[in-house]
This record gives C-alpha cells, sequence and structure tokens, in this order.
C-alpha cells in the first residue's frame, strides 16, 4: 500500500477521544502484523467507561539499540467541515492537499511511517524497530501512561537505549525539546439562599484571594529571569486560567465555584515549587486543591548524536523547540528522543484539517532513510 492508501482508511475510522478507538487500532495492529510485526495491546477503559486500546509492535531481531516510533490514533472532534460532498472522515484530496479530520494530527504522519515500513522487508533488518500507536493523547496522553506502566515491549524500548521518534506534525523539523504541561483546580463551596436575606455563602468570595496570587504568580512567570528560556517561543510558561460558577442568577449566592489555571513548565524550571505555592494558597483560603493533570518537558541534548543524525537525514542544519506537548512528554525514560513528522501544527485541530501531499510523500521517503539508517 501507498501511503495515500493507509491514510484514505485511517481517516475512514472516527477515532474522536470519545469514543473506542478500537476499530482504527484494530486496523492498525492487522497492517503491522502483515508485515511480520511482533503486536502487544495495552488496554483501559477510561473514566467513562469506554474501551482504548494502544498497540506496540516490535519487528526484527531481539538485541541492538534500533529505532522506536511513537504516534497516536485518537483525533478531536469536528465543529464544522467546509467539504459536505467528502466530510471530516472521508479523505478529500483537493489541490495537493488531503483534507480530513486527523489528516495532520496525527493519522498523516502514521500512514508516512507505515508506507516507510513496508518499502522494508524485514529480513533486511539488523536491529529492532519498534511502532507504537496509542490512545488518548489528546486527553491527558492516557495511552501513553498506561503503555509506560503496562507494556512489555516498551520495555525492551528502554532497555535496548532506542532512539525514539514520537511523529507528530512539525513540518519534517528535528524538535529537541518541548514545554511541559500543569494544571490545577482550586474549588470553593459555599451555601446557595436568596442574596437578600444574607443566609447565604457565595463561594466566589473565597476564591477572590487564591486568584491575587495567581495573578501574581502570572506576573513572575513573564518577568522574572529564572522563568524565561529564549530557546522557546514564547519564552515563557503562558499560565492560563478557566473560572466556572455554577450560579444561574445574580440574585443568588453562589454554592460552588472553581477556577483551573494551567501553565507549561520549561527543561530546568521548579513546577513543583510553584505548585505547592499554589496549594498553600489554596488551602489557606479554605479551598479543595487537585492536580489534574502533569507532564514533564521533554529535552534531548541538541548536540547528541541521536539529534544530529536526524538533521543530517532531514537535510538541516540546527534543531528546534515547540511549546506544545506530546506523548514523549510521559515516555520519561527514553534517553534519545524527538519530535519529528509530516505536516503542519498550524493545521492540527482546525476545520477542515488538511496535510500536503508533498509532505506525505517527504515524510514516507525520511521515516524510510531513518529505518534503514538504525534498524538495517
Amino acid at each position: 500500500m501507498q501511503v495515500l492508501d493507509y491514510l484514505r482508511e485511517l481517516i475512514s475510522f472516527p477515532s474522536i477521544s470519545s469514543v473506542s478507538n478500537v476499530p482504527v487500532t484494530d486496523c492498525v495492529e492487522q497492517w503491522l502484523r502483515q508485515m511480520h510485526f511482533e503486536t502487544e495491546r495495552i488496554s483501559y477503559q477510561d473514566a467513562r467507561g469506554v474501551l482504548k486500546t494502544s498497540v506496540v509492535a516490535r519487528r526484527g531481531p531481539q538485541s541492538g539499540s534500533g529505532l522506536a516510533w511513537f504516534g497516536h490514533t485518537d483525533v478531536v472532534p469536528v465543529d464544522s467541515w467546509s467539504y459536505p460532498q467528502a466530510g471530516p472522515w472521508q479523505a478529500d484530496v483537493v489541490d495537493g492537499r488531503v483534507y480530513g479530520r486527523g489528516s495532520c494530527d496525527m493519522k498523516g504522519p502514521v500512514a508516512c511511517m507505515l508506507a516507510a515500513v513496508a518499502r522494508i522487508p524485514a529480513e533486511q533488518q539488523h536491529a529492532p524497530l519498534w511502532f507504537v500507536a496509542t490512545a488518548d493523547e489528546e486527553v491527558g496522553m492516557l495511552g501513553a501512561r498506561s503503555v509506560a506502566a503496562q507494556s512489555q515491549l516498551y520495555r525492551q524500548i528502554v532497555a535496548q537505549s532506542a532512539g525514539a521518534i514520537i511523529g507528530e506534525p512539525t513540518s519534517l523539523r528535528v524538535v529537541y525539546s518541548h514545554k511541559g504541561g500543569r494544571t490545577v483546580q482550586a474549588v470553593s463551596r459555599g451555601r446557595a439562599a436568596h442574596s437578600s436575606t444574607g443566609l447565604g455563602q457565595n463561594a466566589c468570595m473565597a476564591l477572590i484571594p487564591f486568584l491575587e496570587e495567581i495573578r501574581r504568580i502570572n506576573d513572575e512567570l513573564e518577568t522574572q529571569p529564572q522563568w524565561r528560556d529564549e530557546r522557546f517561543q514564547p519564552p515563557t510558561p503562558t499560565l492560563n486560567l478557566l473560572l466556572h460558577d455554577v450560579n444561574t442568577g445574580i440574585n443568588i449566592t453562589s454554592p460552588l465555584a472553581s477556577c483551573q489555571a494551567y501553565f507549561r513548565p520549561m527543561p530546568g524550571q521548579p513546577a513543583d515549587e510553584l505548585t505547592e505555592r499554589m496549594r498553600s494558597v489554596a488551602v489557606r483560603c479554605g479551598l479543595q486543591f487537585e492536580i489534574t493533570f502533569a507532564s514533564d518537558p521533554l529535552y534531548t541534548d541538541p548536540h547528541s548524536p541521536f539529534i544530529q543524525e536526524l538533521l543530517r537525514i532531514s537535510g538541516r542544519d540546527t534543531a528546534e523547540t515547540v511549546a506544545y506537548g506530546t506523548d514523549g512528554a510521559v515516555l520519561t525514560e527514553l534517553q534519545s528522543m524527538a519530535v519529528w513528522g509530516p505536516g503542519d501544527i498550524a493545521q492540527a485541530h482546525t476545520d477542515d484539517e488538511w496535510i500536503s501531499l508533498q509532505q506525505l510523500e517527504l515524510g514516507t521517503m525520511l521515516y524510510e532513510q531513518a529505518i534503514r539508517r538504525w534498524c538495517c
């Protein structure tokens, strides 16, 4: 099969994160088995009881470092789509672009890696090649977390110090580092009553001193040198807030209010200290406090042999950083890791998502070269 054949089939699965990804995983696993991979399935039920599955596969000799490639099969929901003759779940090729949900993020890169593997007979390998397709990258990297915790083949990747490629779209620029992520939630509980009676307790009031501290923290993140890293754009952790109040009327005291704060630490920054500072303020204000999401920054020395060899294969001089996160944030045992994949991240999660045919062709060619470099 050619890369476009793989991509058409992958797009046809509406594998948004709220439904089971088992059908698309079954399809990927079947292709891998046809190419003589040994496969392992890691399954779990998400918080809503929906079955999710990741597949971890290995081909080639047991010994040697080899190469491991990571991608995900889930996609974000579709809000609107401008191609009713095709729709988001049918690949539509127009003016050198393939339209379809997940075409860029990241079924296009998955298709490129499958097509690259298909070009190389298994008997040519002298080192192992691993292929990992995870669930739920878009909702907390849950699939990658379960793979890291349960997969025996993943333990081989770690033990054998394989070079690892996270295939997220980078326009095939070599990325050696990305930011991490931390989400905390503070919840205030009050008592509902008619506001004229004075009998209520407004939950929003207890949030005010917590928000004042968050504002001070935000000012520090934007101005203090310890929180700046000029290798990134933007060079700060970019704290963001989401406020929620269950109240439905201005004449009712609010019984419940919450604040979520999300920031993106960069390598070497004291994210845990910042989180504990938020926790101490929340406790002092009588709020319930919880860390709801945590992922580490990804970092590989840009001068390392692995990054330098990827640059050579790509025909580029300098490795880069990105502000967004990937499954690599929870695969921290891997010592040589890069984000490197076809497609423009600006197209990810957009209406009328697309990837160019040129990127698909180039991505397949470069992935093939990487496999031959480390596995053949």
